[in-house]
């Protein structure tokens, strides 16, 4: 089987539509949330894995992070959930890699490793089980 050469993407304006389709969709997503406190009960259901088991997943405080992060308060984001804070900056960054690679034109040419697909759920899974760790009250959104 031969490879073909990567397709040739659209250059420009045009090449920015879905990044900037995209970039709509969060801000929405972010002003919604930023509006609609989750700190007030009511507003959000509760986390099933929280409520049937009791133990915080790694998703738990994301809500209230996100809130923290739209009205720039990184400390009380932090402190709700650091792992969503550092996930809002590595997206921060592959979309710019995004927008950059599509105004230009380029194709794709980067597809990530195996080991660090394994390396970020080995990530997720130590931050899940810290969290709920005595002693380690400081990755919990309490």
């Amino acid at each position: 089987m031969v490879n073909a050469a990567p397709a040739p993407t659209t250059r420009g304006w045009r090449g920015v539509a879905l990044p900037a389709a995209t970039a709509a969709g969060a801000v929405a997503a972010v002003a919604f949330v930023g509006a609609v406190d989750p700190n007030q009960a009511g507003h959000y259901p509760t986390c099933p894995f929280l409520a049937a088991t009791g133990y915080w997943c790694p998703g738990c405080g994301s809500l209230r992070a996100i809130h923290a992060l739209a009205h720039l308060d990184v400390a009380t984001a932090l402190a709700r959930n650091p792992f969503t804070v550092l996930t809002v900056v590595g997206f921060a960054v592959a979309f710019v890699v995004w927008v950059r690679r599509r105004w230009l034109g380029q194709p794709r040419t980067y597809v990530a490793p195996a080991w660090l697909l394994y390396s970020l759920l080995a990530g997720v899974l130590a931050f899940w089980v810290l969290r709920n760790v005595p002693g380690w009250t400081w990755l919990s959104p309490a």
